[in-house]
């Protein structure tokens, strides 16, 4: 499945009633009693920030910070609490909005890893990046933004894919990790860059089946932790 960045418009009015379900759907469904107690914001430099879904004062906050965009790597889920109050309050705080879905259980198809490689020159900075929980879609993108937008070699960029981050790399989203694995074996090693190789050399299907996980991780992330 392609998924590509898409810029939010101005989001449907909502009654008071349809405002207080995405309360509850975004406290209690969606987690956000638990990110209410640690947002997991972390700088990757100066002008990023990577983060968990952000409740409207995360938002209210980000915009007194100077954020200009936000980059919401869950993408557009018009029945989730969570998006729906996201779309709100950007709105109102004048924030850009940019939807960009990003899977971290399979290996992404090119498409969709060309329009993550050019992301980041699209943007007005400062960027607040999230995902659900901060752990593993907003490491690749740091990563990605780190090499490609700031020029850090790829083993430091990767540091952003790791357990302080809440990324554990022996269960399903390790596919991320495998990824970067695949690119340093075969495209680094060969003198090619990120963006030649996932041109030239990146075999989609042949990275889901070369990847394989650990039972007792995948338990772990998804089900105790309940990650996306």
């Amino acid at each position: 499945m392609v998924d590509l960045p898409n810029w939010a418009g101005p989001p449907v009015p909502l009654t008071r009633s349809r405002e207080g379900l995405a309360w509850l759907d975004m406290l209690f469904k969606d987690h956000g009693v638990l990110r209410a107690l640690y947002g997991h914001t972390h700088w990757v430099d100066t002008g990023l920030m990577r983060a968990a879904q952000p409740s409207p004062a995360r938002l209210a906050w980000a915009k007194r910070q100077g954020f200009k965009t936000i980059l919401n790597l869950r993408g557009a889920r018009p029945t989730c609490g969570s998006y729906i109050l996201e779309r709100k309050a950007c709105h109102e705080l004048d924030l850009t909005l940019v939807d960009f879905p990003i899977r971290s259980r399979a290996a992404l198809d090119r498409e969709t890893w060309r329009a993550a490689c050019g992301i980041f020159d699209q943007l007005e900075y400062p960027v607040f990046m999230h995902c659900k929980s901060g752990a593993d879609r907003t490491g690749l993108m740091a990563v990605l933004y780190l090499h490609l937008k700031r020029g850090v070699d790829l083993e430091t960029a990767r540091r952003h894919l790791s357990w302080r981050y809440g990324h554990i790399r022996q269960a399903k989203t390790g596919v991320i990790d495998y990824f970067y694995d695949r690119f340093t074996a075969e495209g680094a090693a060969c003198g090619q860059t990120l963006p030649e190789w996932i041109e030239e050399g990146y075999d989609r299907e042949a990275l889901n089946r070369g990847f394989q996980d650990n039972w007792l991780a995948k338990i772990l992330v998804d089900k105790i932790l309940r990650r996306e």
